[in-house]
């Protein structure tokens, strides 16, 4: 398949995964994925744990599938039972969040060790590649701790067209009439 064939698939499937919930009105706090179905920041709100792990995992695969395009991807490897980045471009250790919005000891931990790591053990940059831009600060200072390279909303979508040639802010933007749930 294609990568756009492959790209319809996954949000296809997510579509199809979407359809049993509850959906209302259209809200001003939405991001590209969220219209690409419509929905609501209403219809998050009310279960913000399930929208914001499928959402991730939605921007996860998309991020993976274009970088897949490029000659310098390379699949994430599992160190030992962590899987400290989603992709590599080259030298960059690619992970992707939706958003970042749990400012608990464990998860700042990690967000620091799986940088240092990257940088130190695998001799890379770790890039973080966030959906949304209203993310948790204590968050995003533990990432800056660990080394991260931080990009969040619009700066995200520049660095994936920057390296794949692939403006997909654009084109999920033209997929959302196809993708919509009522």
């Amino acid at each position: 398949m294609t990568y756009k064939e492959n790209i319809h698939t996954i949000i296809a499937q997510y579509q199809n995964s979407f359809k049993n919930k509850n959906l209302s009105e259209k809200s001003a706090d939405t991001d590209v994925l969220m219209d690409l179905f419509g929905i609501t920041d209403s219809v998050t709100r009310k279960n913000k744990q399930y929208w914001n792990r499928e959402l991730g995992m939605l921007w996860q695969k998309i991020v993976t599938e274009t970088f897949k395009t490029t000659s310098k991807y390379l699949p994430a490897k599992k160190i030992g039972d962590d899987e400290p980045y989603d992709l590599q471009y080259g030298n960059d250790f690619i992970d992707t969040k939706y958003r970042v919005g749990s400012g608990d000891s464990g998860t700042l931990k990690k967000f620091k060790t799986y940088g240092q790591f990257i940088s130190k053990e695998l001799k890379g940059t770790p890039v973080l590649l966030f959906l949304r831009t209203d993310n948790l600060e204590a968050a995003l200072t533990a990432c800056k701790a660990g080394g991260w390279t931080i990009l969040q909303g619009q700066e995200s979508f520049k660095y994936i067209k920057d390296r794949t040639n692939i403006d997909l802010f654009l084109l999920l933007k033209k997929l959302e009439l196809q993708f919509k749930l009522f």
